[in-house]
């Protein structure tokens, strides 16, 4: 995982009352984010395409999470704590429908990950979500979706065979491993495939084109 973008702006030093702002505020939008999601996973609503109270909780965290990073950088973990930082890369996992703010966090992350200020996983993750969005392979098998055969699958991987690798630089489990813990939690949540698959992946190709993920 590389940097090509340019050198990221220097932020001056912030007040400790500010930042125990920020932390607070970043802990409050993930927890919304995981209680708004089990909600809707509780009468299977979450499962039915991209639900609109989770969208409209997403859009708003992603929103502040920008205005955070245009004052303050990256929160990493010397800045917000190791709990803050990680409800920072959740919410900017969880901005799918802002393309912008998740190459740039992207990019912001993976300098972070250099000096040890974030995980490399979250990096991973979050790079696997981008480039399957856009249409690319994945290279850690981090993202799946249920196929046509109605299965709970890794969507495309670039490099298949060096999959396992990878994420064992990264400290993860085989891939077959991750599948079968995937497809075990999908069924104690009642997550289940889509009734019409063909009609999803039409939707979901529209949705991917508005949103500004591919032309």
């Amino acid at each position: 995982m590389t940097v090509t973008s340019e050198q990221p702006m220097l932020h001056t030093p912030r007040p400790p009352s500010e930042l125990d702002a920020v932390r607070a505020e970043l802990l409050a939008m993930a927890a919304e984010d995981l209680r708004v999601r089990e909600e809707l996973a509780q009468d299977g609503s979450l499962f039915d395409g991209y639900h609109p109270r989770m969208r409209e909780v997403h859009e708003r965290n992603a929103a502040r999470l920008a205005a955070i990073l245009d004052r303050h950088g990256w929160p990493g973990r010397s800045l917000v704590g190791d709990a803050a930082a990680d409800s920072a890369w959740l919410v900017l996992q969880h901005a799918i429908g802002n393309p912008e703010l998740q190459r740039r966090g992207l990019e912001a992350l993976t300098i972070a990950a250099q000096t040890g200020e974030a995980p490399r996983l979250q990096v991973a993750m979050l790079e696997d979500l981008i480039r399957c969005n856009e249409g690319r392979g994945q290279r850690y098998g981090t993202q799946l979706d249920w196929d046509e055969h109605g299965a709970l699958s890794p969507l495309p991987i670039e490099d298949e065979a060096g999959v396992d690798a990878r994420r064992a630089e990264l400290g993860l489990s085989p891939l077959a491993e991750h599948v079968r813990r995937k497809r075990e939690l999908a069924e104690q949540s009642g997550e289940r495939p889509p009734n019409d698959w063909r009609a999803r992946q039409r939707s979901k190709e529209e949705w991917l084109r508005q949103t500004g993920w591919r032309k």
